[in-house]
């Protein structure tokens, strides 16, 4: 088992000769909450998008957890082990919140199309497991009783944690999200800090994330990576990364000030 759960080397991406993510090389330290900054346009949503199979590389490698995964598809790499949530919410709205949640659990399950078909006693015991583990997720991330609730019938924030139980529900080891405090109120932001932790401490979780709420940053990360025009401009604990000049530069402004 290797110190780092997740590696890449001269990670690069272009868009028709538009540069959007430059030759980064990068870690994530398993059991560790690693957050990837910097501003608008930087390249952060696509460097996501490579680990997770939605855009191959240009170039470069993607490997995680000892495995070469560059270029593999999305379903190939949720069943390695990477979860992910989206910047804007990418949930079935139609349908309700238990069923995203066991639209996540697919690639678990175990039982074949013709098994499910005829709906072998086999099958129907591992169905009503799925929905005792899904609405135990829907706990755990604060939607206890919200189950038979439409996705688009959930208020903005529970539809965000809706979404982090639909990618607890693929059992990942490297959870990946996007933004994930995008529209909360400072309580929630507060509570989501918490939420993080706790991934960590009850179920031994990776995280990466990105984020740009400074206090969720400084809260929750072991390290920071900054990019800024697809390249790594600084990366290391939070104290020192937001002290850097270039990062107050780019990022944060050069009048900005955190409080940690």
């Amino acid at each position: 088992m290797t110190a780092d759960i997740l590696t890449t080397r001269s990670l690069h991406k272009e868009f028709g000769g538009l540069l959007a993510v430059d030759h980064v090389d990068f870690t994530i330290p398993r059991d560790s909450t690693v957050s990837l900054i910097g501003p608008n346009g930087a390249g952060k949503t696509t460097f996501f998008n490579m680990l997770t199979g939605v855009y191959k590389p240009t170039s470069g490698l993607v490997e995680f957890d000892g495995e070469d995964i560059t270029g593999r598809p999305p379903h190939a790499i949720t069943e390695r082990g990477i979860g992910r949530t989206f910047q804007n919410i990418r949930l079935f709205q139609q349908m309700s919140a238990l069923e995203n949640v066991l639209v996540g659990m697919h690639a678990r399950l175990r039982g074949g199309i013709f098994a499910s078909v005829v709906r072998t006693p086999r099958i129907r015991r591992e169905e009503e497991q799925a929905r005792i583990t899904a609405r135990e997720l829907l706990a755990y991330c604060g939607l206890a009783g919200r189950g038979e609730v439409y996705a688009r019938n959930l208020p903005y924030g529970d539809q965000r944690r809706l979404e982090v139980a639909r990618a607890l529900a693929t059992q990942p080891k490297l959870l990946l999200l996007d933004e994930p405090t995008a529209g909360m109120n400072p309580q929630e932001t507060l509570d989501f800090i918490g939420f993080v932790h706790s991934l960590r401490e009850d179920r031994g979780l990776t995280v990466l994330l990105i984020e740009h709420d400074m206090r969720v940053v400084m809260g929750v990360s072991d390290r920071v990576t900054v990019l800024d025009y697809g390249a790594r401009i600084a990366e290391g604990p939070p104290s020192e990364v937001q002290k850097d000049p270039r990062v107050v530069e780019a990022y944060l402004g050069t009048r900005a000030v955190v409080s940690g």
